[in-house]
């Protein structure tokens, strides 16, 4: 996809906001650090509960980094989920400079890099792949390049196109992104890998009707739409935490490879 007109435009500073942070991995989590170009590391954080588990490998929101994940990822722990969060650049310890067309890159070499590490530690590869709101673009890009690596994808407060967010913000366009647009969507429709989609009922800032548009586009033959109801954009998980992670849990066992019946 040809982010070059977004890129190259004073919308990037409304569109990314890297915060720089560190905080020590809690017990039984580690981190990954993923080059991605001759000035440009990205840093990972894992959060394991057990070998067996499925892997999730999530992309975080804008204005997030992989620390903030420290007290969430027991949420999917306690729910036989391991979680692998990845920073984007100039986020967390992640150095470099974010742009679109880093995001979609930068998503290959990271799951290359979680492919080969996870067998080295002992950990079965089996992935999911999720994006929280900005994140869902660099979800959207591996499930429709690597659907033989991944068994599903999920988004949460997400988006088809950023070309829609920007035209909801009423933001200055940087010219015609129509041909975006149009590749997003086919992106989106030539996914084939079962999927999740869950969003806020009341999210103003990415709303509803997005979180529609993108499950109907979807090319997924097996998809489900899950809504939270009184959730806005950065609260849907304290709000509706039960019904979140229940939706996430019940997707990805149902979508694991010789799943014993006893855990779906």
């Amino acid at each position: 996809m040809d982010y070059s007109l977004i890129d190259s435009s004073s919308l990037l500073s409304y569109l990314f906001f890297p915060r720089r942070d560190y905080r020590k991995p809690p017990p039984g989590a580690f981190d990954l650090e993923v080059s991605v170009s001759e000035d440009a590391t990205i840093s990972c954080r894992a959060y394991a509960s057990s070998p067996d588990d499925p892997w999730i490998l999530f992309f975080h929101g804008n204005g997030e980094v992989v620390g903030d994940y420290n007290s969430i990822a027991s949420y999917y722990n306690r729910r036989s989920l391991n979680l692998l969060v990845a920073d984007y650049r100039g986020y967390g310890t992640s150095t470099g400079r974010p742009t679109f067309a880093a995001l979609l890159s930068d998503a290959h070499a990271i799951l290359s890099k979680v492919r080969v590490e996870l067998p080295v530690r002992g950990y079965r590869p089996h992935l999911w792949v999720m994006g929280r709101s900005l994140g869902s673009i660099s979800a959207l890009e591996l499930a429709y390049h690597h659907p033989a690596l991944l068994q599903g994808v999920i988004f949460e407060s997400g988006f088809i196109s950023v070309v829609r967010l920007v035209n909801h913000l009423g933001l200055p366009s940087p010219g015609d992104l129509s041909s975006l647009e149009r590749e997003c969507r086919d992106t989106a429709r030539g996914i084939t890998v079962p999927a999740l989609v869950i969003h806020g009922e009341e999210d103003s800032l990415v709303p509803l009707s997005q979180g529609r548009e993108l499950f109907e586009e979807l090319g997924s033959a097996q998809k489900e739409l899950v809504t939270i109801p009184g959730a806005e954009h950065n609260d849907i998980m304290s709000v509706g935490r039960d019904d979140y992670m229940a939706a996430i849990r019940k997707f990805v066992y149902e979508t694991t490879p010789h799943t014993p019946p006893h855990l779906l």
